[in-house]
């Protein structure tokens, strides 16, 4: 496990406990991230996979739209009293699917 994985986990770890409310601020940071694209989280994205991105891909014209509604649905369903969007995530940062890398080259392919 390496230290952004960590960093990582800590956070979602604060995300689900304070997640309980109305509000998922997972869902909300990741739908900042598929509108806005910042440099950080692909940074992160870097560091998470220890590994670089490779170019090359084929792209779908609508990734970022299908992505931000994934968040949404999941910002709905974490209404409920159990947040779901820390436990997908923390299956992600440990498991470190190549989907994830796949969608996350996917939304920042495409130009500003």
């Amino acid at each position: 496990m390496n230290n952004t994985q960590l960093k990582c986990l800590s956070v979602f770890a604060i995300f689900a406990i304070i997640g309980f409310g109305p509000v998922s601020p997972g869902c909300l940071i990741g739908m900042y991230v598929v509108i806005i694209r910042p440099n950080w989280f692909l940074q992160l994205v870097y560091d998470l996979y220890s590994n670089p991105m490779h170019q090359g891909l084929i792209v779908p014209q609508n990734i970022r739209i299908k992505v931000f509604l994934c968040l949404l649905i999941l910002f709905i369903i974490d209404i409920a009293p159990v947040p779901v969007t820390p436990v997908i995530a923390f299956v992600i940062i440990l498991s470190r699917p190549q989907w994830f890398l796949h969608v996350v080259k996917s939304v920042y392919s495409h130009p500003r």
